[in-house]
Parts: C-alpha cells; sequence; structure tokens
C-alpha cells in the first residue's frame, strides 16, 4: 500500500449540465466524506446520484488502492466543466429553424487526508 495523501476521481460525459451540477458540488466542496454522504442524501437535484456515485467511487479507492483513512478524508478539490455538447434542431415558424444544444458535464473529485 502507497500512503498518498490524495487521490483523484473523474466523470465523463455525464449529461447534465455543467450549471445544475456546480449547485450540487458547491454544496459539498471542503467538507468531510460523511458529511458530504449525508449532504447528498438529501439534496434533491438531478446531479446528486451521479456525484455520490462517484464520492462512493473516491472513498473506496482511497481505502483500497491507497490505503487512507477513511475517516480522516475530506473533498479537497471538486470542479465541474463542461463537456462537448450535443447539436440538435427544432423547427419553428415561418420555415426556420433553431439549435438545441445539450450540454454535458465533466465532474472531477479529490480526496485528501487531514
Amino acid at each position: 500500500m502507497s500512503d498518498t495523501t490524495t487521490t483523484k476521481v473523474f466523470l465523463r460525459g455525464l449529461q447534465i449540465a455543467p450549471r445544475k451540477v456546480r449547485v450540487v458540488i458547491d454544496q459539498i466542496r471542503g467538507k468531510p466524506v460523511q458529511e458530504a454522504l449525508d449532504a447528498l442524501q438529501f439534496i434533491t437535484k438531478l446531479g446528486a446520484g451521479p456525484v455520490r456515485k462517484l464520492l462512493d467511487s473516491a472513498i473506496a479507492n482511497a481505502r483500497f488502492n491507497h490505503g487512507m483513512d477513511v475517516d480522516a478524508l475530506y473533498i479537497k478539490t471538486a470542479t465541474v466543466d463542461q463537456a462537448d455538447m450535443l447539436k440538435r434542431w427544432t423547427p419553428r415558424a415561418q420555415g426556420r429553424a433553431t439549435k438545441i444544444l445539450k450540454k454535458n458535464s465533466h465532474v472531477m473529485l479529490e480526496l485528501g487526508v487531514k
């Protein structure tokens, strides 16, 4: 087992707009992992489910791959970036068409030890 002090996990191509996922991420950034899991359980936003699964994966990686103490973990860094957009068209009046941009997100969590 290595004794690293951080572990990173990525969720790429999440089909939720970044501004919607940032609302969830902003509520857990900097918190201990147990407190973040408790908060995610009661957040009713659509992005809370995938972020909780990502946090569970990060905790498992830290515990089994890096030998970190789970009780001492906290969310050191949490970012949401925009991924590729799906570009679609919808018909409008008088034969025109307008764009629909379906935005996707990249989420990154980094856990550290206090």
